[in-house]
Order: structure tokens, then C-alpha cells, then sequence
């Protein structure tokens, strides 16, 4: 091995002079691309695609370091590591972002056409869409970039409708007319899964509506007082005795002047309002299921954009539900039919996309079956078979999938995969069986039935995730490539696509592969800021993570967003504690710089790698070998977060801390005790072993921080043109180095070396002067002894199991064993007693006056929590601090 030729290693680490470079080599060079290997395992990942409509943000920050951790780390174990890239079309997003666009222009959607739409939409899409694909590439992420799918290319756009058009063939797609969720802003149905609920503060409002033939009024209070233009019933409770002598009887409903019947219903509940409730059965889910028991007319009053339509009085048609709904307030306190208005906490849903209220609303969709298909898939986790990582996800998704309901697939867009049915509109041929919808991969030249060619495509497009549930296995283009790379190994994702993916995926993967699509499943943390607010942009306490990775570097960010992810934890982020990583490669770097600036002096020669240890080597060896089971163990059990806490105690603690420190004592001492020299060879053996100690370090940290590790690596020696640290083989774990006895040893010769360093700084020696050790203990080696003269600057240590505590000396317990360090000499007595003594009393003062105030039981009442908690803290500090002070004092005695 040589070190590549002298070349100056910059003093301080500068990610921006490494990170373009070394990714635009591992692009050169193709080292992510994945092809079929039957000799190598597969381990494959496919990227949750993020929609071509979207930025990077910290959220994809932590969600792809995950998975390029986990890839990065199985390619150099010698995995076919494949990591499929992909983006989503994303129906509503983009069709949203095209409209606004082209309205900015002047130009209405509608008045284009579809055809000139989507081409605007395509335009859109290679101009802006995908540009968080670009983005992510400054996280260092190593996708196989030459797999990258759209969930609308052709390959994939092909398969979508095939299933499509199986399923319906299996009976498991149909059309009906039912209550859907409808979106105003986007003016289409959206499944229960895309709808947020918000806690709101409303009102209620209690409406009297007369009973005909009579002077009586039934008072119902509703929270959408618009509705009730909508009403064709009023229902009571048949149990309620208040109400008994008014079921079958006629309502007068006010404005609209139209009868309606009052009739009783086990749904309602007499605790609720008044025990009376107004039906709207086509703007209300439990309303519908009475109409249909009672055969109620169904009255829809609203447009596709939530404004009233032609059924309400001619005064509310073309308003806005809201405006309605302030009109109808008031029009019944004109007519002395408001009773009485209350304030009203309730659960508003809201569209996930379109930002808005919602409105149940009766439409005629197409849905897809799913307790069928739910079945497998709840078996496949309840078995084990997938394993939820963190486990209390299984519940969640237990109670979704065993209370399922029939998926409602379309949506009234037109950006998106055109479901694939199509009608006959022929004239005078047209049979009854003209009615039934041709459903065909292929457009169909003429109706099947009459031979008209007068076809119309149906015009929904599919709901976004009826195309991303295939995505674990048709990105994956040939059947021999699906063989291959299926099923997947890692899915790592947010748990709030938990229903709308990760379910649906797996009941995919089950029902068109016969197998599950992954076998682990790892739900990402929640990113919170330091007030524990979820991060967003509206409440602009989301870095830019572009803005992040410019100032500290990406692999600072990678590292520091995992350091702080414990697994199904929320985290608690703040662009300033990623110091956290840039310290920890500033670390790393001060430790190669070092190294090999001392290897372009001395010889490294790989023969002598074994030849000229001691103790300390063995420790080291021990400790690498015993951190890497440690982080083979908690990469196994996806432990991501705790498998950097492994890494980063060693690199800093063990390797950096200690074994550089030991290995100076070596490389620069003139003797040693055989010949009164270290002689070239030792030296050269300490630098060799030192340098492939610390590359083993660099691959096991690549993962998780690949720039820096491939910058030192390629330092190390001259490389060949294509090599890089993320194919070299990763460590092998060797059960037969760790050393118990080697790290026992070296951990007492540490706590001895920093009890002495504390005593020193206690007592104020100089760092210049040496120290006198007394070590009551009964076996000290002696290359324990050397390396404690070595490192804490003792000239002479006495070691004697029955020894006497000196006069005047500070002293210290390790593991059993006492040190005695005689001051006499060292410092002025006097002076430091003095100095003890009214540090002491001040101190002394201060806890009398804290106490004073903790006492004080108006100061108790009235401060803050926090306040009187931190007024606590202050005085137990204090305490220890006397504590600690008095006891120094007295062994100046």
C-alpha cells in the first residue's frame, strides 16, 4: 500500500469542493446502475415516488438518507443493491399547478380542450416536474438513476390500465351512484383517505319549522343551515316520548315552501340538539341511508364548485355555500323562525389536496372492491410476514384494513390514466346491450354490439394511488427482471401514506405477484421544530434544505437528521444542530489529515500490519470488531438512528480520542525499552496499522456520510480510475478479535488518565508541570504504567496494594482502586486552601439566598413552572458544587 503521492490535505474540511465532484464521478462510472446478476442476492428499494410537483424537503431529507444508508451498506456487503428512482404524476397537484399557470396567461382549461391541456400539462412537467429528482441528488442519494420511472411513461401507463381492465373483468370494478367525498376546489371525488379533519370552532344553529294543520313547530338544529334548502324529512327517534304524537305528520319547510314528512328512525339520537334532525339526503351520509329507507325524494342543491344550483329559490342560486349559509341564517330571523344560535366546537373534513371544506355529495363513480383483497394482505402482516418497523404501525393498519370499504377510483380530472371504458353513442342501431360499457387495454374501433364506431371515452381519470400501488413491481419493465428483483426488501416511507400506499401495495403485490412486495416496512419520524410544531411552509419553520446542505454540507445534514431520528419518535430539528455532523466530520478529517501526513513520512508497508503491537492495537481491533457487531445488529433490526450513535462513540471516542493519542506516543517517542530507540520499522508498523484501522472506519461510516469517506479513501492511496469507497467490500466482523481482557485493561488505564487529568484541572497544576501518581491497587502492568506517563504527564508512579494516602494530595476512586496525587510543589497550598474557602463561601451565600426564595410560598404560586423548576436545578448544582469543593479542600489537609 502506498499513500498517493505528497499532496497538501487541506486543514479544514470544505464540502464544497468534494461533493459535486465525487458525485459526478460515481454517476461517470455508472456505480449505483444494477443489472441481473444470478450470482449476487439481490436487495432491492424502490423510492416512495414524490410527486413531479414537489421540492425537496426536510421530510425527504430524513426518508432518503434512510434508504441510501440502507443501500449504500448492502451494495458494499456484496448485495446487487438496487434502488429504483421513480416521480408520480400526481393528478390533482398537477393539474392545479397547470390550471393556475395557464389562467395566469388568460387561458381557461375548459375553453382548450383536453387534448391541448395535457399538452400544456407535458410542457409543464419536462420544464419544472422532476426537479426534485435533481435536488435529491444533492443529498448524495445512490439511486439507479437509469431506472428512473414516471408513473405515467409508457410502460407503466400500459400496465395501470391492464389492471384496470382485470379487475373489472373479475367483478371487482363497478359504477355506482352513491355519496362520495367532493372536493370544490378541484371539483372531484377524493377518497376517505385523502380527507384531513379539523377541530373548528362554529356554531350551531336551532331552526323551528312548522307542522302543518297545526300551531306546533319542531325545532332541529343543524351546522350547515344552507342544507336545509335541501331537505325532503324531518326524523325523530320512535322511542322518544316527546315527539310520539307529531310521527306522520307534514312540515312546512320554511323559504322553500315545499311538504315534507316527519317520521321516526333508530339512527337518531334523542340526547343530540333537540332530538329532532332535518334530512338532506344528498348532502349528508346517514341522511342518504334514511332516504333510502324511507324512500325520501333526494333534492341535490349544489354545484361542482360548492355554489347553490337551480333546485334552491331563485334568491340563493349561484351563491357560495358560505354566503348561503349567512343568507339562510337570516332570512329565518326575518321570518321569527330562529330560535337560537350557540357556539359549537366541531370536526370539519377537509380536502388533503384542494385545502377546502368538503362536501358529501352523490355522484356516480367507479370503485373497486377491497374486503377480498384486504384479506391476504392482513394475513401476510398479522403472520409476520412483513414486519412494521416500528411495530404499533400493525394495529393502525389492522383497524384500517378489517373495516374497509369499496375504494372510489375516480376522479373528475384529466391529467392522469383515462380510465380505460368507453360508451356507445350511436343512434337508431343502438341495442339494450349497447348500454353496457366496453371496457379494452386498446381503444376499440366500433361498439361490440351495434358495430357504430360512435364511441366516447368515459372521462375520469384513476385516483393517483390506483396507479402507485403497482409501483414495487412494475418499475420493473421484463418478467425476467421482476423474477429477479421481487419482491423488494425495504420500503422506507411516512406513516401518513400508511392506508394510501403501503396498505394498497401490498394488496397489489399479493393479488398480481402471488407474493408480498417487501418485507420490512420502516415508518419515518415526524420533523418538528424546537417548539414541537410539525414543520411547514405556511408556518415558515422548514429550512430549505438546499439552504442547509450549502452551509454545513450534505453529509452534516444526513448525519445529524438521523443522529436525532429514534425509531417512531418525533424529531426535534433546528438548522443549528447540524454542527452536530459537521463536528463529527471535522472529526473525521483532523484524523486522516494526520494520519496521512504522517504516512507520507513514514513508510506504510502492509508486511508489517501484523508485526509490533501492543496492547493498545489489540483494543482497537477488539473495539472496531465489537462496534461493527454492534452495527451489523442494529442495521438488521433497523436501528438506523442507534447504528449512529455505535459509530459515532467510536470514531470520536475510541479511534480519534484514544488510539490517535496513544499512537502519537509511538510514532514520535525517541526510546522505547529494549534498545533505547523506536526503531523505523515500529514506526512504519504503528502508521500502517493505523491507516488500515482508519479506512475500515471510513467504509462503515460511508453510508451514512459518503462524501467525506470517499474523498479520505481515495487519499489513502492511488486508486484506479472507477474505483470508490461504495463498491469496496465492507468489513468483515471477526468474533475472534474482541478482546475482553485487552479492553479491560486499556478501560482502566483510560478512567486512570482522566481522573489524573481531573484532578489537575481541579487543582489548577500547569499542563506544563509533571505529577507524582500513587496507585493503591494490586496489579498495574507496565505498558498500563507507560501509557498512563505517556498521556497524563506523570514522571513517576508508585503502585502498592497496602499503600497510605500522601499528605497534602488530591485524590481519586477508580474501579476500586485509589490515586494520590501529592500537591506539595505543584501549586501554592496556602493560596489554593484560601481560594477553596471563599469560592466556597460565596456559593454558600448564594444557596442561602435560593433557599430563601424556595421557601417563599408567593414565589411558588406565582412564577412559572419552568421558572421555579430551573430555581431547583440552580440550588442542587450548587450543592454538589460545595459538596465537591469541601471535599478538595480537605485533602489539602
Amino acid at each position: 500500500m502506498s499513500i498517493s503521492e505528497i499532496k497538501e490535505i487541506p486543514r479544514a474540511y470544505d464540502p464544497s469542493a468534494v461533493e459535486d465532484k465525487w458525485y459526478a464521478y460515481w454517476l461517470k462510472h455508472d456505480l449505483f446502475h444494477s443489472e441481473i446478476d444470478k450470482n449476487k442476492k439481490p436487495y432491492t428499494i424502490v423510492i416512495p415516488p414524490p410527486n413531479i410537483t414537489g421540492i425537496l424537503t426536510m421530510g425527504h431529507i430524513l426518508n432518503n438518507t434512510l434508504q441510501d444508508i440502507l443501500i449504500r451498506t448492502k451494495r458494499m456487503q456484496g448485495y446487487n443493491a438496487c434502488w429504483v428512482p421513480g416521480t408520480d404524476h400526481a393528478s390533482i397537484a398537477t393539474e392545479t399547478k397547470v390550471t393556475n399557470f395557464l389562467k395566469e396567461q388568460g387561458i381557461d382549461k375548459k375553453s382548450i380542450g383536453r387534448d391541448e391541456f395535457l399538452k400544456h400539462c407535458w410542457e409543464w412537467k419536462e420544464k419544472y416536474g422532476g426537479l426534485i429528482i435533481q435536488q435529491l441528488k444533492k443529498l448524495g442519494v445512490s439511486c439507479d438513476w437509469q431506472r428512473e420511472r414516471f408513473t405515467i411513461d409508457d410502460h407503466y401507463y400500459k400496465k395501470v390500465i391492464e389492471t384496470f381492465v382485470t379487475l373489472y373483468r373479475e367483478g371487482k370494478i363497478y359504477r355506482g351512484y352513491r355519496m362520495v367525498n367532493w372536493c370544490p376546489a378541484t371539483k372531484s371525488a377524493i377518497s376517505d383517505e385523502e380527507v384531513i379533519y379539523k377541530t373548528v370552532n362554529g356554531k350551531l344553529w336551532y331552526f323551528k319549522y312548522p307542522v302543518k294543520g297545526t300551531d306546533r313547530f319542531i325545532t332541529v338544529a343543524t351546522t350547515r343551515p344552507e342544507t336545509m334548502l335541501g331537505d325532503t324529512g324531518v326524523a325523530v327517534n320512535p322511542n322518544d316520548k316527546r315527539f310520539k304524537d307529531l310521527i306522520g305528520k307534514t312540515i312546512l319547510l320554511p323559504i322553500v315552501e315545499r311538504d315534507i314528512p316527519l317520521f321516526a328512525d333508530d339512527y337518531v339520537d334523542m340526547e343530540f340538539g333537540t332530538g329532532a334532525v332535518k334530512v338532506t339526503p344528498a348532502h349528508d351520509v346517514n341522511d342518504y341511508e334514511m332516504a333510502k329507507r324511507h324512500q325520501l325524494e333526494i333534492i341535490n342543491i349544489l354545484n361542482e364548485d360548492a355554489t347553490l344550483n337551480e333546485n334552491v329559490p331563485e334568491e340563493f342560486a349561484g351563491l357560495d355555500r358560505f354566503e348561503a349559509r349567512k343568507r339562510v341564517a337570516l332570512k329565518f330571523e326575518e321570518l321569527g323562525l330562529l330560535e337560537k344560535i350557540e357556539d359549537y366546537q366541531t370536526s370539519i373534513g377537509y380536502s388533503d389536496r384542494g385545502g377546502v371544506p368538503i362536501e358529501p355529495y352523490l355522484s356516480e363513480q367507479w370503485f373497486m372492491k377491497m374486503e377480498e383483497l384486504a384479506k391476504p394482505a392482513i394475513e401476510a402482516v398479522d403472520q409476520g410476514k412483513i414486519k412494521f418497523y416500528p411495530s404499533h404501525w400493525v394495529k393502525t393498519y389492522n383497524h384500517w384494513m378489517t373495516n374497509i370499504s369499496d375504494w372510489c377510483i375516480s376522479r373528475q380530472l384529466w391529467w392522469g390514466h383515462r380510465i380505460p371504458v368507453w360508451y356507445c353513442v350511436g343512434d337508431d342501431h343502438c341495442k339494450i346491450e349497447c348500454k353496457e360499457p366496453i371496457v379494452s387495454v386498446e381503444p376499440p374501433e366500433k361498439c361490440l354490439h351495434c358495430g357504430s364506431k360512435k364511441l366516447r371515452q368515459d372521462e375520469d381519470v384513476l385516483d393517483t394511488w390506483a396507479s402507485s400501488w403497482l409501483w414495487a413491481h412494475d418499475v420493473f419493465e421484463t418478467e425476467e427482471e421482476q423474477n429477479y428483483y421481487y419482491p423488494t426488501d425495504t420500503l422506507v416511507t411516512a406513516p401518513d401514506i400508511i392506508f394510501f400506499w403501503v396498505a394498497r401495495m401490498i394488496m397489489a403485490g399479493l393479488k398480481f405477484k402471488g407474493d408480498i412486495p417487501f418485507s420490512k416496512v420502516y415508518f419515518t419520524s415526524i420533523l418538528r421544530d424546537t417548539q414541537g410544531r410539525k414543520m411547514s411552509k405556511s408556518l415558515g419553520n422548514s429550512p430549505d434544505p438546499l439552504d442547509v446542505i450549502a452551509q454545513y454540507g450534505a453529509d452534516a445534514l444526513r448525519f445529524t437528521v438521523i443522529y436525532l431520528a429514534p425509531l417512531g419518535q418525533d424529531v426535534l430539528f433546528s438548522t443549528d444542530k447540524c454542527d452536530i455532523g459537521r463536528n463529527f466530520a471535522n472529526k473525521i478529517w483532523n484524523a486522516g489529515r494526520f494520519l496521512l501526513m504522517n504516512a507520507q513520512n513514514i513508510p506504510v508497508d502492509k508486511s508489517l500490519i501484523d508485526k509490533h503491537t501492543d496492547f493498545s492495537d489489540e483494543w482497537i481491533l477488539s473495539r472496531f470488531h465489537q462496534t461493527l457487531q454492534q452495527l451489523n445488529n442494529a442495521m438488521e433490526n433497523l436501528e438506523i438512528n442507534n447504528a449512529t450513535k455505535i459509530i459515532y462513540s467510536f470514531v470520536w471516542n475510541d479511534f480519534c480520542d484514544w488510539y490517535i493519542e496513544l499512537a502519537k506516543n509511538r510514532l514520535y517517542s525517541d526510546a522505547d525499552d529494549s534498545n533505547g530507540t523506536i526503531s523505523a520499522e515500529v514506526k512504519s508498523a504503528v502508521i500502517t496499522r493505523a491507516v488500515s484501522i482508519f479506512e475500515n472506519l471510513l467504509k462503515i461510516v460511508h453510508p451514512f456520510m459518503p462524501f467525506i469517506t470517499e474523498e479520505l479513501w481515495n487519499s489513502i492511496e492511488e486508486r484506479k480510475d472507477g474505483d470508490s469507497i461504495s463498491t469496496s467490500e465492507y468489513p468483515a466482523l471477526d468474533l475472534s478479535m474482541i478482546n475482553s481482557k485487552a479492553e479491560s485493561e486499556m478501560e482502566f488505564v483510560q478512567d486512570i488518565i482522566t481522573a489524573i487529568r481531573n484532578i489537575r484541572g481541579e487543582m489548577n497544576i500547569p499542563p506544563s508541570k509533571f505529577v507524582s501518581a500513587f496507585i493503591k491497587s494490586g496489579d498495574v502492568a507496565q505498558h498500563q504504567i507507560d501509557y498512563i506517563k505517556k498521556l497524563a504527564r506523570v514522571s513517576e508512579i508508585k503502585v502498592d496494594k497496602n499503600l497510605e494516602k500522601p499528605k497534602a494530595s488530591a485524590s481519586a476512586v477508580v474501579k476500586g482502586s485509589e490515586i494520590y496525587i501529592p500537591l506539595e510543589g505543584l501549586i501554592d497550598l496556602e493560596r489554593e486552601r484560601n481560594r477553596l474557602q471563599k469560592e466556597i463561601s460565596r456559593l454558600e451565600a448564594s444557596l442561602t439566598g435560593i433557599e430563601k426564595k424556595l421557601s417563599n410560598e408567593k414565589f411558588l404560586q406565582n412564577a412559572a413552572a419552568e421558572i421555579v423548576e430551573k430555581e431547583k436545578e440552580k440550588k442542587r448544582g450548587w450543592e454538589e458544587n460545595i459538596s465537591k469543593l469541601k471535599s478538595i479542600l480537605a485533602g489539602l489537609e
